[in-house]
């Protein structure tokens, strides 16, 4: 066998491979959302069928009524409101120290980031009694203070590694004409900076939404009524372990939920893949 035709096979087996992994990878988001349109009743009895036989819409009427009278739109009303406003301070606030340790000269500097990388090492479940005790004995429980308060305080490691890695491979010589411009360090942030890291910073807006509005377990311990439910907390109010559950209603909504971070990745995914135009100078 020639080269030619071992390169050929080889091709044709790495595609039949790799399309065979996609589609064991999105057959279970796609059986959710076909089963969306089938009735409750017969969803795992025609299990192993992926069309509907019958589509019915009846399973998106019945779950954007909401449960116990407050409507769907509630809840994703307050899981956007929640994303805007830690998305907002997850990115400014990271911006801000990614820039102290990129650009900035101070005692601890080196030490400040190594506790910032440590903090990624920390696993999650170790810190949540400790801050619910702390919420609680401030008040905040049943609000939206722990879920959007802590953003404004760049308690995200990665994203402040990130930051300050594409801030770094800026030259130097960029900060000094515009010092000698008159530009104060936020004046060379805002107008040096910024611009060259929309890379960075879409890839920060993207992912903290994505977290935050998949937050199921930030949802669990701080909110207690149900009109100030997230959508990842009221989807599982559709799961009932004493009465029937309404799986259909649950696919449905669960369907409408991925709607938004779909959205988000179409628009949005060329700016993740940009590099920065930097290498006109070198440090």
């Amino acid at each position: 066998m020639t080269r030619k035709k071992k390169n050929g096979v080889f091709t044709v087996f790495y595609h039949a491979f790799v399309l065979t992994f996609a589609i064991v990878m999105i057959y279970p988001l796609l059986w959710m959302v076909l089963s969306s349109f089938k009735p409750t009743n017969t969803i795992f009895a025609t299990a192993t069928t992926l069309l509907p036989e019958n589509p019915t819409l009846a399973n998106y009427t019945h779950g954007w009524q909401g449960i116990s009278n407050t409507g769907f739109a509630v809840f994703f009303k307050n899981t956007l409101l929640v994303c805007i406003i830690n998305t907002f301070g997850t990115t400014i606030s990271c911006i801000l120290v990614g820039y102290s340790f990129a650009r900035l000269k101070y005692k601890l500097r080196n030490f400040l980031f190594a506790i910032v990388l440590l903090t990624m090492m920390l696993p999650g479940e170790i810190l949540m009694i400790p801050q619910y005790l702390w919420y609680n004995n401030l008040g905040w429980i049943n609000t939206y203070l722990p879920l959007t308060v802590p953003g404004f305080f760049a308690v995200s490691g990665f994203f402040v590694y990130q930051i300050k890695t594409f801030i770094e491979k800026i030259p130097h010589e960029l900060d000094d004409a515009a010092r000698i411009d008159g530009c104060t360090y936020y004046g060379i942030l805002i107008r040096i900076i910024l611009p060259l890291i929309k890379p960075a910073i879409t890839t920060v807006v993207i992912f903290s939404f994505l977290n935050t509005w998949n937050n199921y377990m930030g949802a669990l311990l701080y909110l207690r009524k149900t009109e100030k439910y997230t959508v990842s907390l009221a989807l599982k109010l559709f799961c009932d372990p004493i009465s029937q559950s309404d799986y259909g209603a649950m696919f449905a909504m669960s369907t409408l939920s991925l709607l938004p971070i779909f959205f988000i990745f179409i628009t949005m995914q060329r700016y993740m893949t940009q590099g920065i135009a930097t290498s006109g100078l070198k440090s």
